[in-house]
């Protein structure tokens, strides 16, 4: 109550925020006389005295009123669109690395280009974020008109770009892309083996559009980078066989959730006949050293007792193909995940596939988090405040609208069943297109939406359907769902980014009907008579009511429903929604059939009947309100999880990222030796305890398997002041001197080369398979709980220690690979003098059919591929290029328009 009176009388706290900022807008506008009478040539040349005012010390926030003024005025002259004053409060919440909450239709693309440049002017770049590659291509090309106008440079990132390309547009001032190319880019660069080779730079700001869409509907899962892994046909039929034994009573079956736990009895019957069979480590199934296998079980469990044959899959061609369980087609090519699909291979004994592994991964929340500065613009935030602040601490500010709202939001409407539901949409939808009215449909579903077109059928409307396939299509069918008549009918409306303008949309009509008219007089009449008929047409729909959005039912999420409802009524324009509902909806179904609610609908409504309320939508809103918190819950969860992984995961890259810097990595090699000996005579040699409670005789085991020596250890122990210090002193001194006697046929520069190789293979192929190991806990970690302990902190414990462990295997393992190489050298051949070729064979002519690529260098390796960079010949003046992996046949990376092998990569 006393909240109300003091919102009333002062204002919501947004409100105070939003009249704070516009202090700053009558600044920008107070520049606007001075900067509309600057030429093209002065307004241009404002970015240079930016970046010059930067450099002198002045800070963004100092330049920001000016810059956005000069933005402004680049917007009239060249897109002849100039800013609101509402567009500049967006403008300056998006600066601040705040969410701008602004309605459909208020020109968010447009207000990312004052924050956009702004941010830009550092030149430390700025990525501009959106949910499809349509969209970035559009943007790019058409707020870049604004950005190049002004001398900042722009790039696109769409998938098919070559390493170079991709590079490049990283290179640019600003550049954009989506949120899944910028991810993959991120974990691909640390994979790589050269910092010459990695395409992005260090982070600096970000704008997400559709925020919401791209930070929490999509954020439900990670990004992942997979390859093949070692075939475990053997071990999955194994465990099929042993899972195959069990009784009804070994297993509790969740058919709702699709889970299948052991029971009590079921588990010491499993640990019994994987211990007879050799798989169990010790004697618990749950000791983490068991932790692969009881993933297996779990999965051979799902396949064998939830997964139905014809159900779920059919067998075709010796193969398990996937039937979808909302269409019932096949499913060609497509597998389930974590080993169900090999599962499910060896339940029906036909071949198994071997699995893909997680290489690397990494969810949105964590990528999106790394920039220093990120925020973010969409219709529909203010319902997911909360976690945007908790997860990415972003507040969320809602702008208001350029011209009051029109729009009219009626009351839902309730049938008892689908039919009667349907029915009464197609019945409403024919009476408005009747009047000319245009009308928008959202479902939820492409089910649904083939379904209400044969009830239109029925009817005789003339309709379109769209689904989420096509952006391009999309969008010149969106743009026009305005126009008199136009009954549009669309699954999941959120983020298509295409205004849909009452009369139609100017741009797509010339694009669409004056594609094949050349520039000139003729298509300049054509454009004047094609914007007259819009005009014309908007004022005969605004006198029928504007757009009609109907909801076919409720999402989950009321922010999907107000992205739905916001497609009406903008700038201004009048407009109507309505959403349809049915006991059968999923999001009623939730209540449950015997609820009192249901029970009333079901005796008190005649079929075809509708009711509505104001409680019963209140009751809806309560409901949504409850999924959204579970959902919430849910992402919170994922975001613990890989927080976990996260920490481990930034140790990694910037080990990699050190070594790949470094000029040489002696210290660190040899600091892994000394380490790795001392491990190995701390295990067999404890302090404390005398020479003959030692494991002598594994002691030799270790320094003959790890350092290739076979030092006399027995003499050793013969001495009278021997302990392990002593031991360890030896043992590390015996190694850094057969180390150094093996590479002294070796150039300093080759072995430094080799060195970080060793070291970067090493580290990749044990980080690979602890993200294998790190999966496989997290499926089983959750039966902790059933001993009274939290399965978060159960993961943390473990993934600690199971980093730990990776460590020391890493130190290990190079060590193991230093002792064990061996080099060699080789005569340089001597080549015959080749003939002069004409051009046209030359070109055609690759260098393996010349000769020409010798490593005259000369060493071998023995047991590592090849290395790149090291021991290529340099024929061509210090080739930079050398070992990077650039074809012949390809264009030189240095920019001369020639092949790599007549320029940088030529033969002497």
């Amino acid at each position: 109550m006393f909240g109300a009176l003091a919102k009333s009388l002062f204002g919501s706290s947004n409100d105070r925020y939003v009249k704070s900022v516009r202090k700053i807008v009558e600044q920008i506008n107070g520049f606007e006389p001075q900067i509309s009478g600057l030429s093209d040539e002065d307004l241009i040349d404002q970015t240079r005295k930016f970046r010059e005012r930067l450099a002198a010390g002045e800070t963004l926030d100092d330049l920001l009123p000016e810059a956005f003024a000069t933005v402004r005025e680049a917007g009239r002259r060249v897109l002849g669109m100039r800013h609101f004053d509402v567009q500049m409060i967006g403008g300056i919440v998006l600066h601040r690395g705040e969410i701008a909450e602004m309605r459909t239709g208020e020109g968010k693309t447009l207000v990312a280009t004052l924050a956009t440049y702004l941010n830009a002017l550092p030149g430390k770049g700025v990525h501009v974020v959106t949910v499809n590659d349509y969209l970035a291509k559009r943007d790019c090309e058409w707020m870049g008109q604004i950005y190049r106008f002004l001398g900042l440079t722009t790039g696109v990132i769409v998938p098919g770009l070559n390493e170079m390309e991709r590079r490049e547009a990283y290179e640019a001032d600003i550049t954009y892309a989506t949120n899944n190319e910028l991810g993959f880019d991120y974990l691909r660069d640390n994979m790589k083996y050269d910092r010459a080779m990695m395409v992005q730079r260090p982070f600096n700001y970000a704008i997400v559009d559709e925020v919401d869409s791209i930070l929490i509907d999509e954020a439900r899962t990670p990004l992942i980078i997979s390859g093949p892994t070692d075939d475990k046909s053997e071990l999955y039929i194994a465990v099929d066989a042993l899972v195959k034994q069990l009784g009804e009573g070994d297993y509790e079956k969740d058919e709702k959730q699709r889970n299948i736990t052991l029971t009590e009895d079921g588990t010491e019957k499993v640990e019994r006949l994987l211990e007879n069979a050799g798989l169990l480590v010790g004697s618990n199934l749950y000791d983490f050293e068991n932790t692969q296998v009881v993933h297996h079980v779990n999965q051979a469990l799902r396949a064998n007792k939830m997964f139905r044959r014809d159900i779920d899959y059919i067998v075709k061609d010796g193969k398990v193909v996937i039937i979808d369980e909302f269409t019932g087609r096949m499913m060609d090519g497509r597998r389930w995940s974590d080993g169900l699909h090999q599962a499910v291979e060896a339940k029906e004994g036909v071949n198994i596939e071997p699995e893909n592994q997680t290489l690397a991964s990494i969810t949105f929340q964590n990528y999106f988090r790394m920039y220093p500065k990120l925020s973010g613009m969409t219709g529909t935030a203010a319902t997911e405040a909360t976690e945007f602040f908790e997860i990415y601490k972003m507040n969320v500010v809602t702008i208001p609208t350029n011209l009051p709202v029109q729009r009219v939001d009626e009351e839902d409407e309730f049938y008892k069943n689908t039919t009667d539901k349907f029915r009464a949409i197609a019945r409403a939808i024919k009476e408005k297109s009747e009047t000319g009215q245009p009308v928008l449909v959202g479902t939820v579903s492409i089910e649904k939406s083939e379904m209400l077109s044969e009830f239109l059928k029925e009817e005789g409307v003339r309709h379109a359907v769209l689904n989420a396939r096509f952006h391009e299509q999309e969008a010149h069918i969106v743009a026009q769902a305005g126009r008199m008549g136009a009954v549009t009918i669309a699954t999941n409306m959120a983020g298509r980014g295409t205004d849909i303008q009452l009369g139609g949309n100017l741009e797509f009509r010339i694009e669409d009907e004056l594609r094949d008219v050349p520039e000139g007089p003729a298509r300049e009449a054509a454009i004047e008579r094609i914007k007259a008929e819009i005009a014309e047409e908007k004022e005969k729909v605004k006198a029928v009511g504007g757009l009609f959005v109907l909801g076919t039912e409720r999402h989950e999420s009321r922010r999907i429903d107000n992205q739905l409802r916001g497609r009406s009524g903008r700038q201004g324009d009048p407009g109507l929604s309505r959403f349809y509902l049915c006991l059968e909806d999923d999001l009623l179904r939730i209540f449950g059939p015997d609820t009192l609610f249901a029970r009333m609908m079901n005796a008190n409504m005649a079929d075809g009947e509708a009711i509505g309320s104001k409680w019963l939508s209140k009751a809806i809103e309560t409901a949504q309100k409850k999924v959204e918190a579970r959902n919430y819950d849910i992402r919170k969860q994922v975001v613990e999880y890989d927080d976990v992984m996260n920490d481990q995961r930034k140790v990694i890259y910037e080990q990699r990222a050190d070594i790949m810097d470094a000029a040489t990595v002696d210290d660190v090699v040899v600091d892994m030796r000394h380490e790795t000996v001392n491990d190995i005579v701390g295990a067999c040699c404890p302090v404390g305890t005398y020479p003959e409670q030692w494991n002598v005789a594994a002691l030799k085991e270790r320094v003959s398997d790890v350092l290739s020596l076979e030092p006399d250890i027995d003499s050793w122990l013969h001495e009278d002041a021997v302990d392990p210090e002593i031991i360890e002193e030896r043992l590390s001194a015996l190694a850094d001197a057969a180390v150094a006697e093996k590479v002294a046929v070796l150039s300093e520069q080759d072995w430094h080369a080799i060195e970080k190789s060793i070291l970067l293979q090493n580290l990749d192929h044990h980080w690979k398979e602890h993200l294998a190991t790190l999966d496989a806990l997290r499926q089983v970690v959750h039966l902790r709980a059933y001993a009274q302990k939290t399965p978060i902190n159960e993961y943390k414990a473990e993934a600690f220690a199971l980093f730990e462990r990776m460590l020391g295997n890493i130190r290990e393992d190079v060590t193991r690979t230093i002792a064990r190489v061996q080099f060699q050298m080789q005569e340089d051949p001597q080549l015959p003098e080749l003939p002069t070729l004409p051009d046209f064979i030359t070109n055609l002519t690759d260098e393996e059919v010349a000769g020409g690529a010798l490593n005259a260098d000369g060493f071998v390796t023995t047991r590592l591929p090849p290395i790149p960079g090291v021991g290529a010949t340099d024929q061509a003046g210090g080739d930079p290029y050398a070992g990077t992996g650039v074809s012949r046949n390809a264009p030189c990376p240095c920019g001369s328009g020639k092949r790599y092998k007549h320029c940088h990569g030529a033969l002497s």
